[in-house]
């Protein structure tokens, strides 16, 4: 997220180039942090072998993570980050429950492709003690955007009723635990057929603004 800053001013030229490549290396050192770990395992991964790598300074890694934790959970961070836009994204009439099993299956479209790095980092992220207190931390983070996009969809008020917030948290929950099944199962069937399948279960139809079932 872009902070907002006091000068409204408009942005100097090559401004905008300027906050891609602060995000291209955000991205590429959550990106060697997950492939070092996959390759070597969490716990024998520095940052210094992480910087290293990118030939960069530990300064640079400093200014945009405290952990190499942090940097590997960036990643699903992002991910989930993107779903409120994409949820608002989606037609206008489609059914609450449709639009999100969509937004989260296409999220997870690429974990299916045979990609042994790619499959490493998502069972690192869902098994490793180490991560999943930063990877927890990404999805109720991403609950409240979720939240307010949801209640936008059905009418309701995001400050007042509960729904929205119900509905985020249970989604992100649902796609937590299809991927972990897919996983556990050795990746048998479609993930992103799973994850349509879990969201569905778990957003019921949303309420009228009286509080009863539409």
């Amino acid at each position: 997220m872009v902070d907002v800053m006091e000068n409204t001013t408009a942005p100097t030229p090559g401004s905008g180039l300027r906050e891609r490549k602060k995000l291209e290396t955000r991205h590429a050192l959550a990106l060697a942090a997950m492939r070092l770990a996959v390759e070597r395992g969490l716990e024998n991964v520095r940052v210094e072998d992480i910087t290293d790598s990118l030939n960069v300074s530990r300064r640079t890694f400093t200014n945009y993570f405290s952990s190499k934790e942090e940097a590997i959970a960036s990643l699903n961070a992002d991910r989930a980050a993107g779903a409120a836009d994409a949820l608002a994204g989606r037609p206008a009439g489609e059914p609450l429950a449709d639009a999100l099993a969509e937004v989260f299956a296409a999220q997870h479209e690429e974990a299916t492709r045979v990609d042994p790095e790619r499959i490493g980092g998502v069972r690192l992220m869902m098994t490793s003690p180490a991560l999943q207190g930063e990877y927890l931390k990404t999805q109720v983070e991403a609950e409240q955007p979720l939240a307010k996009v949801i209640a936008a969809r059905i009418g309701a008020d995001p400050s007042r009723d509960l729904y929205p917030h119900v509905a985020a948290a249970a989604v992100t929950a649902a796609v937590r635990a299809a991927t972990g099944h897919w996983m556990s199962t050795d990746r048998a069937g479609s993930l992103p057929d799973l994850i349509r399948q879990a969201v569905r279960q778990v957003v019921a139809t949303p309420p009228d603004q009286k509080g009863q079932p539409r």
